[in-house]
């Protein structure tokens, strides 16, 4: 009895703050948990595809690159207009750097997690690539939001571009570029092509909620010289020093900066 009665009265707290939160915060609650719980069965559905042989471990790594930035950009207009909505926005990928510092760290350990998003199923190398991924996700829905082309191009770049160039480079790759052997004409055009692809898709995409205006006719040429100097910084041999996940989308955002400034005209 007295059981059911701290639990009554535990619900009954927890249904009273609901009912009196303001709408805006409910949605962008219910919002968070949504993205959360997406990113979280994106990762887990490739990690059952890697361990049960259905798809290469590389390749399942560059997918979920490719989707996690795209999906979480899309999730976006699942938001508020609220001022506050970008922080709830922000929780989910704060909640998966501090995953991966845990298990990099090797506090916890987590092997399917390890393998599907490390390149040699190192748990150190979680605090490299994929962890400069979702801080680079938290720094774009922090500073440049929804209203700004920048942010949008830039995580399209890094999501898009670069994923599609590792997936691409890696089966048709066979020809290097002369001054990088790391890297493949086959990889870089498709980090192009990709890279433009989806900045110009998601810009769309935004522009359909009214977000941003986009003049297309000077958004193409724009966005094909983005894509060419994120192409151009991925293959610069300095991969040791600088991983890809910072250097493409800081040049990305350097670049749509001075070309879009903080909205498309």
């Amino acid at each position: 009895m007295r059981r059911r009665l701290v639990l009554g009265v535990g619900t009954s707290a927890v249904a009273a703050l609901a009912a009196s939160a303001p709408p805006a915060v409910l949605q962008d609650g219910a919002a968070t948990l949504f993205a959360t719980a997406g990113a979280y069965a994106l990762v887990r559905s490739f990690d059952m595809l890697t361990e049960r042989r259905l798809l290469e471990k590389s390749l399942s790594r560059k997918i979920v690159h490719v989707l996690s930035g795209i999906l979480f950009m899309a999730s976006w207009p699942l938001y508020s207009n609220s001022t506050g909505a970008r922080y709830f926005a922000a929780v989910v990928p704060f909640l998966n750097s501090m995953r991966l510092l845990t298990y990099g760290l090797r506090i916890y350990t987590d092997e399917a997690l390890v393998k599907s998003v490390s390149r040699e199923g190192k748990p150190e190398e979680l605090l490299r690539g994929p962890l400069y991924y979702v801080l680079v996700l938290l720094f774009s829905v922090l500073v440049f939001w929804r209203e700004s082309p920048i942010g949008i191009v830039s995580l399209s770049m890094m999501s898009g571009g670069d994923g599609f160039a590792d997936i691409v480079g890696r089966r048709y790759g066979s020809v290097k570029l002369p001054f990088n052997e790391k890297k493949s004409w086959a990889g870089s055009i498709s980090m192009f092509i990709s890279g433009f692809m989806v900045s110009a898709i998601m810009l769309f995409y935004f522009s359909s909620f009214g977000y941003i205006h986009v003049s297309w006719e000077e958004a193409f040429g724009k966005l094909a010289f983005v894509a060419l100097a994120a192409t151009i910084v991925e293959c610069i041999p300095v991969t040791d020093v600088v991983d890809d996940n910072i250097s493409v989308p800081l040049a990305t955002m350097l670049v749509a900066f001075l070309l879009f400034g903080s909205n498309t005209q």
